[in-house]
């Protein structure tokens, strides 16, 4: 009679290993074939389009094709203290820097395309130098008819240092501006949250309903003031 034995144990398979995600890093490929034609070239992008209080801002930033500065990123991937450092160094060495605000007032009377519209061109007029192209971040032309040639550029704050550095110094002014704001509506946390629906956000206007720097215009602040009104 025959007898078979058992395996000896295997050791557990590995775990499979998620690769880590690179970090896109911009260059200058979409500036240079400008640059190389005597053009000013413009990165343009914005902060707050998702947020429930506080304006929309762009920035709009002129870079020298002469000199670098490492390690610009999308503003998404960066820590503060990072964003802030980087943000100094653009104001160090950018030949123009311009910054647009549209409210949550003129978002509401006007809709938040129009409003986007808005504070792009004010981030542009403000540059002390006319560009002659503007690298806008994203898939819409949102400067269409303003005189420059615009090139859109998916992801482009991953993908070009100009929008980068826009990204960044959007950043940076709109979460101080809503910093210089909080104390007038301490409540809501607009230092930390910067208007956007975090948790402790979303907590105090279930406590005290929308102040006036909430969009009112959007649902989840508008039903959220109508729940005030029926439990008033």
């Amino acid at each position: 009679m025959s007898t078979t034995t058992a395996p000896a144990d295997l050791p557990p398979a590995p775990a499979p290993t998620r690769r880590k995600r690179r970090i896109p890093v911009p260059g200058v490929r979409h500036e240079r074939p400008h640059w190389d034609a005597g053009a000013v070239v413009a990165g343009v992008d914005e902060v707050g389009c998702g947020a429930w209080a506080g304006p929309v801002t762009y920035a709009a930033v002129v870079l020298p094709r002469d000199r670098r500065i490492y390690k610009l990123r999308d503003s998404k991937v960066l820590a503060p203290g990072e964003r802030e450092r980087l943000a100094t160094r653009v104001e160090q060495v950018a030949l123009g820097i311009g910054v647009g605000h549209a409210g949550n007032d003129e978002i509401d009377r006007l809709g938040l395309s129009e409003a986007r519209r808005r504070a792009a061109r004010r981030a542009v007029q403000a540059l002390p130098l006319r560009p002659d192209v503007l690298l806008l971040d994203g898939n819409w032309d949102f400067l269409a008819g303003y005189g420059t040639r615009n090139e859109r550029l998916v992801r482009g704050d991953g993908r070009s240092v100009s929008i980068a550095a826009a990204s960044i110094v959007a950043k940076v002014r709109r979460d101080a501006l809503m910093a210089e704001l909080s104390p007038g509506y301490p409540a809501y946390g607009f230092a930390s949250n910067k208007g956007y629906p975090a948790p402790d956000h979303v907590a105090a206007l279930e406590a005290h309903g929308p102040c006036p720097l909430h969009r009112h215009s959007w649902a989840p602040i508008a039903g959220r003031a109508q729940l005030r009104l029926f439990d008033a």
